[in-house]
């Protein structure tokens, strides 16, 4: 029932539905307060309530459903405590952005405190005498602070210091810093012999780091090009809140200047001796290194990999961040080819998004994404969202299993990477399937035939997914937390027919 028009308040009556396993009335025009009701359906697992105009606290009887593992009441006016039990201390299944009067919650939630009553209730009660005598030591006390603060930037200037461009709150207690010497002599001297890669905003070389051995990737921003200093800042910014084991790893920061006296900003990451997916995906089938075709069960796990880190992203994050540029280029390989999703320059954080005051909601970082992954509202000058991410996920997915690129040549008047999966479905398939899929078949197994005949119909489930993901009209799309539990499905159905 999502995407209509339906108002007024949602019905009592809804729990009298026998073996109602999920609600979807996200995008109506529904009014009053969330029915305490439905947490007594002891079916219902998804209660999707989105963009809608619905107030009042979120029932307290919604977190003692032992049933519901999935809520999202986000994008309404809800207001005053979120409770604290069931699925409120699940942060993947759960969802309450732009609900901007909500507080308390769990900690990781980091929703501002609720009000105590009775304090407010005992200030209102204060005597005048003393509502004085408290402006006139809090005027002293500012004047004080003032002066502190006056000398500890006087000494900050005279020191020199060169963090200025550090995002705030993104200090050394978050991040330690290395010096530009460290990252020069760690690269040798940024030559092209370490070159990683290139990119609009910066240029990653591999490197290490002197006393720790290791091998590191460091990103060299471009402080020439336009808008390099916000993707500085973005990049920070997201990093500093997110940790998953689905995203690259960021060691350490460099905010300094170089030899020739100019700024110099580099992030330095964990180093992925597979390289990038797109590389993997689009390469030829045999290099000096031997076979590097991924099989159907590596490619399986990336998948499931990088919807995971999306579902931590959108859902596990609050405020929720969008990576806003997903493609297979940003998504790197472990050593043993699990995925980790990279680069997060024009990230945008959610809540401040819809507030406007983002990082970078600045016009220099431009329309967000890349062409052939990029979601068509983006184009049209929408707001980003989290069905952008979805929309990318989707393009990446087929391209995966078909080993076609969104932007191949074969791809014009009007035809589509999604329109071309999609006329393959559900008989098609193997017609477009990557067709060095089959070459571990064809040398590993020893009834080849049987084992294609079983993969048909795990490429049409994954085919089907990566349409439903990336619809024209980001309402037609699968919600994340949706798309991540069908990957996994798909996976642990695929992974049961080798034991």
């Amino acid at each position: 029932m999502d995407d209509n028009s339906f108002q007024g308040n949602i019905p009592l009556t809804l729990d009298d539905i026998k073996g109602l396993a999920q609600l979807n009335l996200t995008s109506n025009k529904l009014t009053g307060t969330i029915p305490g009701n439905l947490g007594s359906i002891g079916s219902l697992q998804r209660l999707y309530l989105a963009h809608n105009n619905l107030s009042g606290p979120i029932p307290k009887l919604l977190g003692n459903s032992t049933s519901l593992l999935s809520l999202d009441p986000s994008f309404n006016n809800l207001q005053g405590a979120v409770p604290t039990e069931g699925v409120f201390k699940n942060l993947t299944g759960l969802s309450i952005t732009r609900n901007d009067e909500l507080c308390g919650g769990i900690p990781q939630l980091h929703l501002p405190k609720c009000a105590n009553r009775t304090a407010r209730k005992n200030e209102k009660a204060m005597s005048v005498p003393l509502r004085i005598a408290g402006v006139t030591a809090g005027a002293i006390l500012v004047l004080i602070s003032g002066i502190t603060l006056a000398a500890f930037l006087y000494r900050r200037y005279k020191a020199g210091m060169k963090n200025e461009q550090l995002p705030s709150h993104f200090t050394e207690k978050d991040l330690p810093m290395v010096s530009f010497n460290e990252l020069l002599k760690g690269t040798e001297g940024f030559s092209e012999a370490n070159l990683l890669g290139k990119g609009r905003y910066g240029t990653v070389y591999k490197g290490t780091i002197e006393n720790q051995g290791v091998a590191v990737a460091v990103k060299v921003f471009n402080l020439q090009q336009s808008g390099s200093y916000k993707s500085f800042q973005v990049e920070c910014e997201a990093l500093r809140r997110v940790r998953h084991r689905c995203l690259v790893k960021i060691m350490t920061c460099c905010s300094s200047i170089n030899h020739q006296g100019q700024d110099f900003r580099a992030l330095v990451f964990e180093f992925m001796p597979n390289g990038s997916l797109e590389s993997w995906i689009h390469s030829s089938t045999e290099t000096e290194n031997g076979n590097r075709a991924l099989t159907l069960a590596q490619r399986l796990d990336i998948a499931v990999d990088i919807v995971d880190a999306l579902d931590y992203l959108h859902n596990g994050c609050q405020p929720s961040v969008i990576q806003c540029d997903l493609k297979p280029s940003n998504i790197l390989l472990t050593q043993d080819r699990r995925a980790r999703v990279a680069d997060f320059g024009i990230a945008r954080i959610l809540n401040e998004a819809a507030s406007g005051t983002s990082l970078n909601s600045n016009s220099t970082i431009g329309i967000r994404g890349s062409i052939g992954y990029i979601a068509p509202e983006y184009g049209e000058g929408l707001e980003v969202s989290t069905y952008g991410d979805v929309y990318s996920f989707g393009i990446i997915l087929i391209e995966m299993f078909t080993g076609r690129s969104p932007t191949d040549n074969m791809f014009r008047d009007g035809l589509s990477l999604h329109d071309f999966a999609e006329a393959a479905l559900p008989d098609k398939v193997m017609e477009i399937a990557d067709s060095r899929i089959w070459l571990h078949y064809e040398t590993n197994s020893g009834n080849a035939t049987r084992n294609i005949t079983e993969t048909k119909e795990f490429l049409a489930a994954i085919i089907q997914l990566g349409v439903l993901c990336s619809k024209q009209s980001p309402r037609d799309r699968l919600l994340v937390s949706d798309a991540a539990a069908e990957m996994h499905n798909i996976r642990d159905a695929f992974l049961s027919t080798q034991l």
